[in-house]
C-alpha cells in the first residue's frame, strides 16, 4: 500500500521573530504562535527566530508542527556601556540594534537563495533592520525573479510608546530615576521617528493593531495605508467554563498580568501599588494586589515590601490567577497597541477597570464591558464599587466575555494577514 501524497500548501512564508513564538508566555510570542497557527492551513512555513538558549527549539514542539523549518540564532549580548554609547552617538534606536546580528543576517540571505517566497512577514520593529536588507536585495533581483511580498507587523507605534513614556517620566523629572528614563525616551522617540517610517515605506505592508496605532503610523507616513490585524484570544484556552483551582491568594484580589520588565507594566505596577492600592485598601483593608508575570524588575519585586503586594515572578498558567481574581486591574499610562492581558481576562469573564490608555483600540465602552479611571481616586472609586457589589462584577464579566467572542477569536482576524499576500 502506498501512502498518498500531501496537497501542497499553495504558499510558502518566511516568518522573522525577535523570540521563539513558543511557549506563547506574552504579548508577541502569543500573537506569533496563533498567526502561525492560523498562517500554517494554507501556508508552508520557514521560521527565523532568536532564542535565548539552544534548548528552547527542541522544547517548542508545537511550533515545529506548524513550521516546515526553524532556523535560530542567540540573542545577541550588549553591555550597558554599548548602549549608552550607542544612545548618544549612533543614529540608530536602540530597537534597531538589539537584534543585530551578521549570522543571522545570514540565515536571511541563505533562505531567500535557496526558496522563492511569496510573502517575508517581519514580527516587530526589532526585526525591521533584516526587512530592510530585504528590500535592498530585492532591488537587485531580475525582472523574472519571483519577488516576496514584504510584511511588516508592528506590534506597536513604538515611537509613540517612546513619547508617552518620555511625557511621564518628565512629570516626574525631580526623581533621578525618572529623569534618566526622560532624558533615554526623548533620544529614542527621534530616533524611532526616523527609523520606524523609513521602515514602514520601505516595505509592502504595514500592519497595525489597532485603529489607534494605524492613525499614530499614519501620521508618522502621511498617506500609509496600514491593515490593521488586532490580537486575538484563545477563547477555548481562556474560559471561566474551566474548573480551574483559583490561584491561592488573599481576598479580595485585584490582579495585573504581564512581562515585569517591560517599561510600561513596570510604571503601571509601582503607580497601582503606590497610588492607588491605599486608597482600596482604606474600605477594604483585606485587599490584595498580585502582580503576576516573568522577570520582575528590581522596581517591581520591591513592592512586595508593601502591604498586600503578592509579586509572583514567573507562573506555569496565568488562568489560576485570573480566576482568582475578584477585580482584573490594568493600571497602565505608558504603551500602545492592543492588549492580550485585557482580552485574556475578558474571555474569562472577569470584571475589569483600566485606564484609558490600557484598553485603548479594543473598542470597550466604559459602563458596559468595563469599568474605566485615570486618576487615582477614579481607580480606586472604580474597584471598591465592584468589590462591594458582586451582581456588578458578575453582568461585566458576561459582557466582557461576550464581547471578545463576537470581535476578538484568532480564527476571524487572522485572514485579513493571509489577503495581503494571497491577493
Amino acid at each position: 500500500m502506498t501512502t498518498p501524497a500531501l496537497t501542497p500548501k499553495p504558499y510558502r512564508l518566511l516568518v522573522l521573530t525577535s523570540q521563539l513564538p513558543y511557549p506563547p508566555h506574552q504579548g508577541a510570542t502569543i500573537r506569533s504562535f496563533n498567526i502561525l497557527r492560523q498562517l500554517a492551513a494554507r501556508a508552508e512555513i520557514d521560521l527565523l527566530s532568536f532564542v535565548t538558549r539552544p534548548e528552547e527549539v527542541p522544547a517548542a514542539g508545537p511550533l515545529q508542527e506548524l513550521c516546515r523549518r526553524i532556523a535560530w540564532d542567540l540573542t545577541p549580548q550588549r553591555s550597558l556601556v554599548q548602549r549608552a554609547l550607542t544612545t548618544f552617538f549612533s543614529p540608530q534606536p536602540d530597537m534597531a540594534l538589539r537584534f543585530a546580528s551578521p549570522r543571522f543576517a545570514g540565515l536571511v540571505q541563505d533562505a531567500l537563495r535557496a526558496e522563492s517566497y511569496h510573502a517575508v512577514l517581519g514580527v516587530g520593529i526589532d526585526v525591521g533592520r533584516y526587512l530592510l536588507q530585504i528590500a535592498g536585495w530585492r532591488r537587485q533581483m531580475a525582472p523574472s525573479d519571483r519577488r516576496p511580498v514584504l510584511i511588516f507587523d508592528d506590534l506597536n507605534a513604538e515611537y509613540l510608546l517612546q513619547q508617552r513614556a518620555f511625557e511621564t517620566d518628565l512629570r516626574q523629572c525631580w526623581r533621578p530615576r525618572r529623569a534618566a528614563g526622560a532624558l533615554y525616551s526623548f533620544i529614542q522617540w527621534r530616533k524611532l521617528r526616523r527609523f520606524e517610517a523609513r521602515l514602514c515605506r520601505a516595505v509592502d505592508h504595514v500592519v497595525a493593531v489597532s485603529e489607534a496605532d494605524r492613525l499614530a503610523l499614519q501620521r508618522l507616513v502621511p498617506g500609509l495605508d496600514a491593515v490593521v490585524v488586532p490580537n486575538g484570544v484563545d477563547l477555548d484556552h481562556y474560559s471561566p467554563a474551566l474548573a480551574l483551582p483559583p490561584a491561592d491568594i488573599p481576598r479580595p484580589a485585584l490582579v495585573f498580568t504581564g512581562k515585569m520588565d517591560f517599561r510600561p507594566n513596570v510604571d503601571a505596577a509601582i503607580w497601582f501599588a503606590e497610588e492607588v492600592l491605599p486608597r482600596i485598601r482604606a474600605e477594604f483593608p483585606g485587599a490584595a494586589f498580585a502582580i503576576v508575570g516573568r522577570d520582575p524588575h528590581p522596581l517591581v519585586r520591591r513592592l512586595s515590601q508593601l502591604p498586600g503586594v503578592l509579586v509572583t515572578g514567573y507562573v506555569p498558567d496565568d488562568r489560576p490567577y485570573f480566576s482568582a481574581a475578584d477585580v482584573y486591574v490594568v493600571p497602565l499610562r505608558v504603551g500602545g497597541g492592543t492588549r492580550l492581558k485585557v482580552l485574556s481576562a475578558m474571555a474569562m469573564g472577569k470584571a475589569i477597570v483600566s485606564t484609558s490608555l490600557g484598553c485603548e483600540g479594543l473598542g470597550v465602552v466604559h459602563g458596559r464591558e468595563l469599568l474605566l479611571g485615570d486618576t487615582p481616586e477614579e481607580f480606586a472609586g472604580h474597584t471598591i464599587r465592584l468589590l462591594q457589589d458582586a451582581g456588578l462584577r458578575q453582568e461585566l464579566g458576561r459582557r466582557a466575555r461576550q464581547f471578545v467572542e463576537a470581535h476578538y477569536a484568532w480564527s476571524a482576524l487572522v485572514p485579513r494577514l493571509e489577503q495581503l499576500y494571497a491577493g
